[in-house]
């Protein structure tokens, strides 16, 4: 999730009412179960929700410029840098199931601390 957050120190505080009450939105910061490894927790943001068609810009196993029909049940994920991100441009809409959380205050840095924006960045 490069340059919104650094993987390496960042502390943020997570919330798990609106993975469970599917109260997720465009934008939301959320933490899930990765799609390629279950072992592990990954990092994206909410690009699109059931029923939403999401253009994929950046090259991808789905092609660029490629629109896609989230399903139900399901989000698009993407991380805040395409260039180096391996998210649902690489393995498709994201079932809403493994969502773990929602991240929505970053507490470290103290000198970033603050509620994390679901303003989405503009994607090259």
């Amino acid at each position: 999730m490069l340059p919104t957050f650094n993987t390496k120190g960042d502390i943020l505080l997570l919330e798990h009412f609106s993975t469970l009450f599917d109260r997720i939105e465009i934008g939301d910061v959320v933490l899930a179960r990765s799609m390629q490894n279950p072992k592990q927790t990954v990092c994206k943001r909410v690009l699109g929700m059931g029923g939403d068609e999401v253009r994929v810009r950046q090259s991808s196993k789905l092609g660029p410029g490629r629109t896609v029909l989230v399903p139900e049940g399901h989000v698009w994920l993407q991380g805040d840098n395409p260039v180096n991100s391996t998210d649902s441009r690489h393995y498709g809409p994201v079932p809403a199931a493994l969502l773990r959380g929602r991240a929505f205050l970053k507490v470290w840095p103290l000198h970033e601390a603050g509620f994390i924006s679901s303003k989405i960045p503009d994607y090259p």
